[in-house]
């Protein structure tokens, strides 16, 4: 199977013996190569043995510490997670404003710069790992996070995503998983998660220092997937504020792929990225996360990533011809 059992047998006081089985997870391409993965795995186990009419009973669950005791996580509740607290400004908030008032400055361009070289830096470790690039791009598409879970969050009646245009996207999509699976060669470290509510612009300096929130995926995955999740905000926020395309959000988005492209010099990330701005823009356009927005700007999004699907690669143009002509 996928785990590493073990029958283990004890003398209990009076001379009697007891057996039972201490479970591990063993890493493998199955989903499990992760330690939260393999934390998963046993809880689930935990949760789901005890309440199955005949099956074995759970005992305990745990961890084994590094200093090899087991320490139990029997009887606890929900997880949680303490992390440090960050000053600073989200980069949403700049984008808002930005937006709203149809106009930029240099410290816009600057920050827009910044995060492009940061990513640049960032990706420009690349790891062998076919079994963790393979499971990249599944899980590109049917995490409950991916596109097949976004797909999912819409409700039956929702303007302008018809289940049979969600349908069509996905179907594209999965086309897209094949013409991804042998590139291994594009693994890099990323972020996972690298959108403008987890980006904290520092106080003081330049103002372009930035601390990031909530990496995800594993840290592993193509370049584009940062670089989609990050700039296809740009196309978002015009999405209702037409007049800013030009004015404002149009030289974010070229400076931002541009830098990064110059410095990454992986002119493949625009033949990867459509699967991955449809997935982002699929998170976008979600009434879940966005329940204001307008119909017309969903209808763009969602037309933003069937052209780059249908046309095989992200065409850095393209959101000009879907908002370029708009007063």
């Amino acid at each position: 199977g996928y785990g590493d059992p073990l029958k283990v047998t004890v003398r209990e006081p009076g001379g009697a013996t007891r057996a039972f089985v201490f479970r591990t997870e063993v890493p493998n391409e199955f989903g499990h190569d992760r330690l939260a993965d393999r934390m998963e795995e046993a809880l689930v186990a935990w949760e789901l043995f005890n309440r199955t009419p005949g099956h074995v009973r759970a005992l305990d669950v745990g961890a084994i510490g590094a200093d090899g005791r087991l320490v139990s996580l029997r009887g606890a509740g929900e997880p949680y997670l303490v992390t440090e607290w960050v000053e600073g400004s989200l980069y949403a908030d700049d984008l808002r404003r930005i937006a709203r008032d149809a106009a930029l400055g240099p410290l816009d361009l600057a920050r827009a710069a910044a995060l492009a070289e940061y990513l640049v830096s960032l990706h420009a470790e690349r790891v062998d790992d076919p079994p963790a690039w393979r499971r990249a791009v599944r899980d590109l598409l049917g995490h409950g996070e991916g596109i097949f879970g976004m797909v999912d969050g819409y409700p039956e009646a929702t303007p302008a995503a018809p289940p049979e245009r969600l349908r069509a996207i996905e179907e594209r999509c999965l086309a897209w998983r094949w013409r991804l699976r042998g590139r291994a060669g594009r693994l890099a470290r990323t972020h996972g998660d690298f959108h403008p509510f987890n980006v904290v612009f520092r106080p003081g300096g330049d103002g372009t220092a930035l601390a990031l929130l909530d990496a995800a995926r594993g840290g592993r995955g193509d370049p584009a997937d940062d670089l989609t999740a990050l700039s296809v905000n740009y196309v978002f926020f015009a999405a209702e504020h037409r007049r800013a395309w030009a004015r404002a959000l149009r030289p974010l988005w070229r400076t931002f792929w541009e830098r990064w492209l110059a410095g990454a010099r992986d002119p493949g990330a625009l033949e990867a990225a459509p699967p991955f701005l449809a997935w982002r823009a699929l998170v976008v356009a979600s009434p879940r996360f966005y329940p204001g927005l307008a119909p017309a700007a969903r209808d763009l999004l969602l037309t933003l990533a069937e052209r780059a699907l249908d046309a095989g690669h992200l065409d850095l143009d393209l959101p000009d011809r879907l908002l370029g002509d708009a007063p």
